[in-house]
């Protein structure tokens, strides 16, 4: 009955996801302080370091197919890849007649890939310059575009997906997936030398913040059941 009743009625749940986006907004304003004011240079300094071969600082940790591995997991936080799979999912939607859907999942996406470059803009923070880069990159470093999009994407998609189970298990699985993809991209950025750590903990704050609000807002417009109106 509970469950039932948390499904039927959107006010909890869009208090509830507007409280937790801002509690993640709040520690990434607190982080874009700290690291304007160059209080976590140490921490983060020391946490990329320990990734490193003292001896070498070039050589991450690890064998060289772990080094690989870190390379295929940052893909997955990639432009291109995050861009192929909203390009699927949202035609997949267009296609099954859930337009509202499909708009509302490219209005989040979209618009946070437009903040995640307008943030980088204004905050213009060197990459790190302690170990050479494992990977490409062309943008300043705060917040992590990497972390920020890749938990705006997949919390979202996997949003959308929960919202289809009824079993709260395996909807609990779907989102669990989604919040461990998320974190081992950050990961892999701070492991690949382009991020500072406090990068990455931005960017999963704002992403996270981002993708809650949005989907509180979809809450909130959903139409409740016996009002007659359908997803066009």
């Amino acid at each position: 009955m509970g469950d039932s009743w948390w499904r039927r009625r959107p006010e909890p749940r869009v208090l509830g996801a507007l409280l937790a986006a801002a509690a993640a907004l709040w520690l990434f304003i607190a982080l874009s302080e700290e690291v304007g004011e160059g209080e976590t240079h140490a921490v983060d300094r020391a946490i990329l370091l320990m990734l490193r071969n003292p001896a070498d600082p070039s050589d991450p940790l690890g064998p060289r197919w772990f080094e690989e591995f870190m390379r295929d997991l940052t893909a997955l936080g990639g432009h291109g890849v995050l861009g192929l799979l909203l390009l699927a999912v949202s035609s997949f939607l267009l296609l099954a007649g859930l337009r509202r859907t499909a708009a509302w999942v490219l209005a989040a996406c979209l618009s946070g890939a437009l903040l995640s470059d307008l943030l980088k803009g204004f905050f213009a923070r060197p990459r790190p310059d302690l170990v050479p880069h494992g990977a490409y990159v062309l943008t300043s470093s705060f917040p992590s575009g990497h972390a920020m999009l890749s938990a705006l994407v997949y919390l979202t998609l996997a949003a959308l997906v929960a919202r289809l189970l009824k079993r709260r298990r395996l909807r609990l699985h779907v989102m669990t997936v989604a919040v461990l993809l998320t974190l081992l991209v950050g990961i892999s950025r701070v492991y690949l030398g382009v991020h500072w750590p406090s990068d990455v903990l931005a960017g999963w704050a704002i992403g996270a913040a981002w993708a809650l609000a949005w989907w509180g807002i979809a809450q909130w417009l959903q139409p409740r059941p016996g009002t007659g109106s359908g997803e066009q």
